[in-house]
């Protein structure tokens, strides 16, 4: 067996090209696991929600993985940085690939949300660990953009066969698949990351106590948040809709109070205010609204707004995922050759910008071809955009903060991307039945009583679902095809409204890519020293 021996803090233990290849491949591995799961689940998610009968929940099945990860990327960030990251990969990997199977096994939409919870925590180990991992291994941002290819081939094959791979699994083997075919990558990380990654601690002072209370803070305002934007277009009790709010704003109050006297807090405040990492956050946190927007919603406009199958809507969002990588793979190979690295951020900017508006006008008369684009464009802008906030938030935090920076970077990430589904989702939702409600009012007055079976989506991703209503609707002599084409115009509508919000969203994201400082990514001589068992 290869020694992985632990290394004196700030030294990096001696390792041969092939054990760093080795240990490389082995979060490879990692990074297709949670890319697959991104991938495959929204194409697969119309689906899904449709056997289950649960459209209440949409949004749930994302946002609860969302929450449980903003919660325990920071928390893994800070033991990552104490103890090294090496345990914690492997805990989170075995955490994951559990969590992944509850998830196939799933029969509910509350027992598949409870275990796309459980799921989040493990999620949230490995993006607070295995990202923060790539800087332990390859100090020198010149180096590490060249290893990085591999990150970015890995992304790319997964991101590549993720949304074709959910559309043939959910039509042809069942939607299930889609969660279990996380079992066999998961195996593979574990010998990888076991067998060759080293483990490596910066801090050189003694481990720090965990700031708990920050902790239950964050996970009481972050998911008193979800639940005021789940609950309040349903119309629930306003005395438990106040409550909720109180509860979420004390927490954020107290939250704030006590990060400032923590001796180890798990969120630096100073960071937030610190001028070259606070444009980054922001700018994270809105991409992640814009990207989840983007990923959740698009497969159900044409799922159910175009009435393509799983197969065919996860072909056409096959381009965003996959070009994705090709903007990594580029810019990997021209952000240090540029005097002014921030340039490629605006160029980011403009290719996304260009995706989420095209998005706005497509309709079922849309050449594929051209949705083809439309989807290539936004992958590309995300290439050129995420992996910079990355590269120039570790280049700019201290050395021993570098998985807590890290960390929080991929914190605002989750929390926008929360905030999309979330937001989002409730927008359509209302949006959708409130047009359909104002399409039957406008028919015969008979029709109306048709309101509730199509203010639910599913009708239209559900073919038997569909059928039972066109049976039901054609006894009374109504004409059930032109109502459900009405639907699926109206869902279209309410989701190019969802797409409308990214599309004014970018312009503040354009303003806070302006405030970023320029940044020079200089070589970096690190002292290496060898480790003993």
């Amino acid at each position: 067996m290869v020694a992985t021996p632990s290394a004196a803090p700030g030294a990096l233990p001696v390792q041969t090209f092939r054990q760093r290849l080795m240990a490389m491949l082995g979060l490879c591995f990692v990074l297709v696991m949670v890319a697959l799961d991104q991938t495959v689940v929204g194409t697969a998610l119309p689906t899904v929600v449709a056997e289950l009968k649960g459209f209440s929940l949409y949004a749930w099945v994302g946002t609860s993985y969302l929450l449980t990860s903003v919660i325990t990327v920071p928390i893994f960030g800070r033991l990552g940085d104490d103890h090294g990251r090496k345990p914690f990969v492997i805990a989170a990997i075995i955490l994951f690939t559990v969590a992944s199977m509850l998830c196939g096994m799933a029969h509910s939409m509350i027992e598949l949300v409870l275990a796309r919870a459980l799921q989040g925590v493990g999620g949230g180990m490995l993006v607070a660990t295995s990202f923060a991992s790539v800087p332990d291994l390859f100090p020198d941002p010149h180096e590490r953009l060249r290893w990085q290819v591999l990150f970015s081939s890995a992304f790319g094959l997964a991101n590549a066969i993720g949304p074709s791979l959910g559309g043939f699994l959910t039509e042809y083997c069942g939607w299930r698949w889609v969660f279990f075919v996380n079992l066999p990558v998961g195996l593979l990380s574990v010998w990888f990351v076991w067998r060759y990654l080293p483990r490596i601690r910066h801090a050189e002072h003694k481990p720090s106590r965990l700031d708990w209370p920050g902790a239950l803070l964050i996970a009481l305002f972050l998911g008193g948040m979800q639940l005021l934007v789940e609950w309040l277009p349903q119309h629930k009790a306003p005395g438990l809709l106040a409550l909720i709010a109180a509860v979420a704003i004390g927490a954020l109050i107290v939250l704030l109070w006590w990060e400032r006297r923590c001796a180890n807090p798990i969120l630096p405040l100073d960071m937030f205010t610190h001028r070259s990492l606070q444009p980054l956050f922001v700018l994270s946190l809105v991409m992640g609204f814009c990207m989840f927007a983007v990923m959740y919603y698009a497969p159900l406009m044409f799922q159910g707004g175009f009435g393509l199958s799983p197969n065919q809507a996860g072909l056409l969002i096959t381009p965003l995922v996959v070009f994705i990588t090709v903007g990594s793979i580029v810019n990997g190979r021209v952000v240090t050759r540029l005097p002014r690295p921030n340039v490629i951020l605006y160029v980011g900017f403009g290719f996304f910008w260009v995706a989420a508006f095209g998005l706005t006008q497509t309709t079922l008369a849309t050449p594929h071809w051209l949705i083809v684009i439309i989807m290539m464009l936004g992958g590309l802008g995300l290439g050129l955009l995420l992996p910079n906030l990355t590269i120039f938030a570790q280049e700019t935090a201290p050395r021993t903060q570098l998985g807590v920076s890290t960390a929080m970077l991929q914190s605002m990430r989750m929390v926008g991307g929360m905030l999309g589904t979330a937001l989002i989702g409730t927008f359509v939702s209302h949006h959708y039945s409130a047009g359909v409600a104002d399409y039957l009012a406008a028919q015969t007055p008979a029709q109306s009583q048709w309101t509730t079976t199509l203010a639910d989506p599913q009708i239209l991703v559900n073919h038997t679902v569909a059928q039972q209503f066109t049976s039901a609707v054609t006894a009374t002599g109504a004409n059930a095809a032109q109502m459900l084409i009405a639907a699926r115009e109206q869902l279209v509508s309410a989701i190019h409204s969802g797409q409308w919000v990214v599309v004014v969203l970018m312009v503040f994201a354009l303003y806070m890519v302006h405030r970023v400082p320029p940044l020079q990514l200089k070589r970096r001589t690190v002292k290496v020293e060898a480790s003993h068992d």
